[in-house]
């Protein structure tokens, strides 16, 4: 599946999970790449909200009151926005 980012984001507030700063609420716009399956098995879907809690070689984010740590791969492919 394909999406046009600059259709569906704005442009100067999106980023990957990876760019977001520690501690910030972000709302998820777009899974984009080949492990958006095995994301979304996760929880983390469109227009979901996620918080970063730390990061390192995984990101552990805090999605549906759940914490989980991802790898730095999959957190490139979670495109969010601030809330």
């Amino acid at each position: 599946m394909s999406y046009s980012l600059a259709a569906d984001l704005k442009i100067d507030s999106a980023m990957t999970l990876n760019q977001a700063k520690i501690g910030c609420d972000m709302q998820i716009r777009i899974l984009n790449g080949p492990g958006c399956e095995r994301l979304r098995d996760l929880g983390f879907c469109e227009q979901m909200q996620v918080r970063k809690i730390a990061g390192g070689r995984n990101l552990i984010c805090s999605i549906c009151g759940t914490r989980m740590a991802i790898s730095r791969e999959l957190a490139e492919q979670v495109w969010v926005s601030p809330i």
